[in-house]
């Protein structure tokens, strides 16, 4: 229950007191205290949004004829929520997405940046990303991390275009005054590849770990499919089928700032997720479905993209009688959690 009372207005200052709070760069509280603290739940401006991949592909493809990779340096659409302003290029608080295109014979120059980033592969074949000297190979739904202050640039050696979602933590980065990025001269392949990924299978360390901060940069979708699938399996109907990415040597996170996982939906299946303070984002990888955010219903189909704002509740149907629904699911837990503010559940006001 709300039982905290009414506060002033700045109308009702006199206008000289206002003026002479102004000159000495002050402002006063309680007119604003009820939108700083509001009572009860946060407030977003978050909501819930679909990118319509059949939308975004061809207006991604036309603009590889319109912004050459000399003028672009990254050729990207951005997928911006219209609850938080289209030209903010935000799709949560903490979260940027945005579509990428390379074509054939191109790279996206090396360069790094403080955002931490991750690609995950919509369409085509014979794309890499280079990070830190790693040559990581990109096959659709691989997932491939380019974490904060790491050289990362992207090559295209294959046919067609070449398209995956990027997802980047810049809305915090800016948010703190933490967000800039440097050039530099193409990489080598000089790091040999992370010799992670093989589910419980893992280099025996006798327990030492490598003094690579992030020892695994590429998680392919090949395996994670396999495991959902093996975990779909063993796991009742009733239950959700769920993995997630992490560091393989700490078990954490595979970014500090975002939450990665992946699900599948057994066909004709139907899953409430679980209400959670952090905005979170998803991706169809394969199938088709609908989705349920806050009310608001989304028709999903192949290489689809949704948010859903904090605290959001959100249903997924395979509505495919034979085919299974894969989505990759991003949200910005690992931040709600260093600061203390994580929660899962009904949050302590009405319903959304």
């Amino acid at each position: 229950m709300n039982d905290l009372g009414p506060l002033g207005t700045l109308e009702e200052l006199p206008a000289d007191f206002v003026a002479s709070l102004r000159a000495a760069n002050l402002v006063p509280l309680w007119p604003s205290l009820r939108a700083l603290v509001p009572p009860g739940c946060p407030r977003t401006s978050t909501r819930p949004t679909l990118w319509k991949w059949t939308s975004v592909r061809p207006l991604l493809v036309q603009s590889g004829d319109l912004a050459p990779m000399d003028k672009a340096e990254r050729r990207v659409l951005v997928l911006a929520n219209p609850g938080r302003g289209l030209d903010n290029l935000q799709a949560s608080s903490v979260i940027y997405l945005g579509m990428q295109l390379v074509l054939p014979g191109e790279v996206a120059p090396n360069h790094r940046h403080t955002p931490n980033a991750v690609r995950i592969v919509v369409e085509g074949s014979g794309a890499c990303t280079i990070v830190g000297g790693e040559k990581c190979p990109m096959h659709h739904g691989d997932l491939v991390l380019t974490p904060t202050g790491l050289w990362h640039e992207h090559r295209h050696e294959g046919q067609g275009p070449f398209i995956w979602l990027d997802v980047l933590d810049i809305p915090l980065m800016l948010a703190i005054d933490a967000s800039y990025v440097i050039g530099g001269a193409p990489q080598g392949d000089t790091r040999s590849p992370a010799a992670y990924g093989a589910g419980s299978v893992v280099p025996r360390v006798r327990g030492e770990r490598t003094s690579a901060r992030h020892p695994q940069l590429r998680y392919e979708w090949s395996r994670t499919r396999a495991a959902l699938d093996d975990l779909a399996r063993q796991t009742p109907r009733d239950q959700l089928v769920e993995v997630a990415y992490v560091n393989p040597e700490t078990g954490s996170d595979c970014l500090q700032t975002i939450a990665f996982g992946a699900l599948v939906l057994r066909p004709g299946e139907q899953q409430q997720m679980r209400r959670m303070s952090p905005a979170q984002v998803f991706h169809v990888v394969e199938g088709r479905g609908n989705a349920l955010v806050n009310g608001t219903e989304f028709v999903l189909e192949n290489a689809d993209t949704f948010c859903a704002p904090g605290f959001a509740q959100v249903a997924i149907a395979n509505t495919s009688p034979d085919k299974p629904l894969y989505l990759i699911v991003a949200d910005e837990s690992p931040v709600h959690r260093k600061l203390g503010v994580f929660e899962v559940g009904d949050p302590a006001c009405a319903p959304l």
